[in-house]
């Protein structure tokens, strides 16, 4: 009874002692690490909601946002921004990480491309911004009407692309998810990245 007691005592503190070692460590470490930055603000209402349509949309599987070291892409050269670190995502649940990039990294595109305009279009019709996108088509995102009224927000498109007689004006989806995109910016500066040493290297990576 006693033998058992012990291995039962042992088996135990092994236990104890991976759950610290696997579970509350990384936890307390990532807790410590992912404290939002100074310059990075909330999402606002409109954004939120965005970033709803954004999921739903499965942007995710196209899209990451996440900016690697450069040992591992160059995507500081792509202008997608410096390496992500852990407090960029001090906001978001569920994180958008992803990794496939059939399209560019998102987690900058607010600070790449400021204008609410031109993500309109793109989203109304990728290929009237960028011939050779094969992101789809959202035209559910928008209606086409005769009459504008007092607050819509009406898209640009060029004559060629224009449905004649009827005007495109964004739904609320759409704006919402603009914004969400427009939020997407996280240039600020930060006071550590990061990086990987490169087996065998050098110098820097």
């Amino acid at each position: 009874m006693t033998r058992a007691l012990g291995i039962i005592a042992a088996a135990a503190m092994i236990l104890l002692f991976a759950a610290l070692m696997i579970v509350v460590m990384p936890a307390v470490q990532l807790q410590a690490a992912s404290q939002a930055p100074e310059g990075l603000e909330p999402y606002s209402e409109q954004a939120l909601r965005g970033r709803q349509t954004y999921i739903s949309l499965g942007c995710v599987y196209c899209h990451s946002q996440q900016p690697r070291d450069p040992s591992i892409a160059p995507d500081g050269l792509r202008g997608w921004g410096r390496p992500s670190v852990p407090g960029d995502y001090a906001y978001d649940a569920p994180h958008q990480l992803g990794t496939m990039r059939t399209g560019p990294d998102l987690m900058n595109i607010g600070a790449r491309q400021p204008s609410v305009d031109w993500h309109l279009t793109h989203l109304y019709n990728p290929r009237i911004v960028m011939p050779w996108s094969t992101m789809p088509a959202y035209p559910f995102l928008f209606e086409e009407t005769d009459v504008v009224l007092d607050g819509d927000t009406q898209v640009k498109l060029p004559e060629e692309i224009s449905p004649g007689v009827f005007d495109v004006v964004a739904k609320p989806e759409a704006l919402n998810l603009v914004q969400y995109l427009l939020e997407l910016d996280r240039s600020y500066p930060v006071d550590e990245i990061p990086t990987i040493e490169v087996a065998g290297s050098q110098g820097e990576p």
